[in-house]
């Protein structure tokens, strides 16, 4: 095992064990009806107190920690959940980490590239849609949008096919300017695409993906060591554009037909209000000339 919470690795008993590490080590004693004590010297709950309050050995919880070939029932996973105060999601990811856990390691993985490819029948849907909406793979590429869409985007449609990646666009020095809830919408999507590397963790775009950003931004390595999943189908986003002013949207995310993949993302406006005014506005520029538009596209 190596020490870099950067690493990818396809053990799913690292995983298992780093995700239950940062988990520990962000729950307070007070939280869980402990008291603090002095002379502290971790931070968080100490394994001892974590395998008291989940109802198990101390001895077999720090070998979950240290990535042995343990292999905890249902309910033990249960009993840590509740005692962490875990979400649904984060139960759901411990469930599913300690299930590839309990595999046989078969040597390691291999993968043929297989780029992602958005059907025919998709981007003729996108052309009959009036609202923003964009096609984006299971690392958040961007895979094909409509031109209102790309509209909205401007100059991030013009990228090269592999620059063109939601978390890569925020993840830009200038990208506060351009979205005021940035830093917000940075960790959702860092959590969004720890959920999907989890599911196929040798994948090379992954791979390639996380090691670039990692590089790259500051922010996104200490955000991608957190270990946070979510699996977000719905949100708000703030953009500033350039041509229309600031738009406040929501936008919802579907699920295209057959293997699990890229999903359909479309932002509406509530009808009648400021926000789809400035829709409206902003869809009438698209014919407009030194204006930046995108035809439904794949890389």
């Amino acid at each position: 095992m190596t020490d870099d919470p950067l690493a990818m690795s396809d053990d799913p008993r690292r995983e298992l064990a780093d995700f239950l590490r940062t988990r520990r080590t962000r729950v307070l004693p007070q939280e869980v009806g402990l008291e603090p004590g002095p002379r502290r010297r971790v931070a968080g709950l100490r394994r001892e107190e974590l395998a008291l309050l989940a109802g198990v050995s101390a001895d077999y919880y720090q070998r979950m920690e240290q990535g042995r070939d343990v292999r905890p029932s249902d309910q033990v996973l249960d009993a840590l959940a509740r005692a962490l105060n875990f979400s649904a999601e984060e139960s759901r990811h411990l469930h599913s980490l300690a299930g590839a856990a309990r595999t046989p390691t078969r040597g390691p993985r291999r993968h043929a590239p297989e780029p992602e490819e958005v059907p025919p029948t998709t981007l003729r849907l996108l052309r009959t849609m009036t609202s923003p909406t964009l096609v984006v793979g299971r690392f958040l590429d961007v895979l094909a949008w409509n031109p209102l869409a790309g509209v909205l985007l401007g100059e991030f449609t013009r990228l090269p096919q592999t620059e063109r990646n939601l978390l890569g666009l925020l993840l830009h020095p200038e990208a506060d300017q351009a979205c005021p809830d940035r830093a917000a919408t940075v960790a959702e999507l860092t959590a969004m695409l720890r959920t999907q590397v989890v599911a196929d963790p040798g994948n090379p775009r992954a791979v390639e993906l996380v090691g670039e950003l990692a590089v790259r931004s500051d922010e996104f390595a200490a955000l991608w060591a957190r270990h946070d999943v979510e699996e977000v189908t719905r949100g708000r986003m703030r953009v500033n554009h350039p041509l229309v002013g600031e738009l406040s949207l929501d936008w919802d995310a579907y699920p295209m037909p057959g293997a699990p993949g890229p999903v359909l993302i479309t932002c509406t406006a509530e009808p009648g209000g400021p926000d789809d005014e400035r829709l409206q506005l902003l869809a009438g520029l698209l014919d407009a000339p030194n204006t930046t538009s995108a035809a439904p596209r794949q890389p």
